[in-house]
């Protein structure tokens, strides 16, 4: 995997490509529409209240990230997920995991004291 630095973080190279085409609503809803199998923009561009250039801006950023494959098909141009290219998120994004767990449970034990604090000033 190639690392790159960015301020005192290393990170997979492109990574902030990935979370830049994840990081918009629509993109992630042509994603999981994707999911169920390969479409045109105009099937794409379906459910949205947008124009097809701008849906077509959208599929190009996630080309861009390596989400998405795009074939010419005579007037066609299906777009296609390429799920594995998430792994790259998804693996930087585990190395955090044993964290969650701490936070939780520091959250957990703040709220425990707050509501004795709260018990004993209401129930002196």
């Amino acid at each position: 995997m190639v690392m790159e630095q960015v301020g005192n973080i290393a990170g997979p190279a492109n990574l902030d490509v990935v979370f830049h085409a994840l990081a918009d609503g629509t993109r992630r809803a042509i994603l999981s529409r994707l999911a169920d199998g390969e479409a045109s923009v105009n099937e794409i561009a379906e459910p949205f209240e947008i124009s097809q250039p701008a849906i077509s801006r959208h599929l190009k950023v996630l080309e861009r990230a390596g989400l998405i494959e795009r074939d010419i098909d005579k007037q066609r141009r299906p777009a296609r997920l390429k799920a594995e290219r998430m792994l790259t998120a998804v693996d930087w994004l585990v190395e955090f995991r044993p964290m969650w767990g701490t936070s939780f449970d520091q959250l957990d034990n703040l709220l425990i004291k707050m509501k004795k604090i709260n018990e004993k000033e209401t129930n002196p």
